[in-house]
């Protein structure tokens, strides 16, 4: 089992890899990385138009310990709330449903609310996002979720 802090070297060497490879930023097609936070994992996102995506993310949950978390949302983005130099930082919002599995089974939705960074010269996003929801099963609830990640775009 690799130590906290070898997984943040390999993920640090990892995104520093991508950004040398002299390719152009991607709001299209499939995104796959890493999502930590609550619930961390593996992350997806697709392209559907210019401002469009669904992603999705298949993880573990360390709020309820044992939770197998599966996630998917539809989001918009929105490119003209902040501008930055060469790159896009657009805003995005959306809504999606997550199924939890451990010795009850969870059902609810969520609204994620995030930004991601998307650098001109790297097929690579980075992105931060809070995803409230309301837990259907195993009982009704409220929750915040959310988390930080990285995805490299084919």
């Amino acid at each position: 089992m690799l130590k906290l802090n070898t997984m943040k070297k390999l993920f640090f060497i990892s995104i520093v890899s991508l950004f040398s490879l002299g390719l152009f930023a991607q709001d299209s097609g499939l995104g796959l990385g890493l999502i930590f936070g609550e619930p961390t994992g593996l992350s997806a996102k697709m392209w559907t138009s210019e401002r469009t995506a669904i992603d999705a993310a298949v993880a573990w949950s360390f709020s309820t310990p044992g939770w197998f978390h599966v996630h998917a949302d539809f989001l918009i983005h929105n490119y003209d709330i902040i501008t930055v130099s060469t790159d896009k930082l657009p805003l995005y919002y959306g809504v999606g449903a997550y199924t939890a599995f451990s010795s009850d089974f969870g059902l609810g939705a969520r609204v994620p609310l995030g930004l991601a960074y998307q650098f001109e010269g790297a097929p690579v996003d980075i992105f931060a996002e809070l995803a409230p929801g309301l837990a259907l099963l195993p009982a009704l609830s409220f929750y915040i979720g959310g988390g930080i990640g990285a995805r490299y775009f084919f």
